[in-house]
């Protein structure tokens, strides 16, 4: 990837950033857990969708409850900050997709 193009994939992550501060629905948490997906999703070549695991990501974000982190994806997901779907399968990671641009 060149340099260019990866600073273009982080200038995306600080303005995905910038709009959860002025979010009132959003926790530290739900950064957390963003700041983790972008991680796994820089490791992945910034493909989209990814494939992540939820040990994964609560070792990322340092969220230690499940029901935490169930809670935190699916509002994430819901309010459009990412797509998400579950592969209910514990080999298999579930795929993320960012929102377009």
């Amino acid at each position: 990837m060149s340099k260019v193009s990866l600073q273009i994939k982080i200038a995306e992550y600080s303005n995905w950033v910038g709009q959860m501060g002025s979010d009132s629905r959003m926790m530290s948490t739900h950064v957390s857990l963003f700041t983790a997906l972008f991680v796994c999703w820089q490791h992945g070549g910034f493909n989209s969708p990814f494939a992540v695991t939820r040990r994964k990501l609560m070792t990322h974000s340092r969220i230690a409850s499940i029901a935490t982190y169930h809670k935190c994806i699916r509002e994430l997901d819901e309010l459009g900050y990412i797509r998400y779907e579950p592969s209910y399968h514990p080999k298999f990671g579930s795929l993320v997709y960012w929102p377009p641009e």
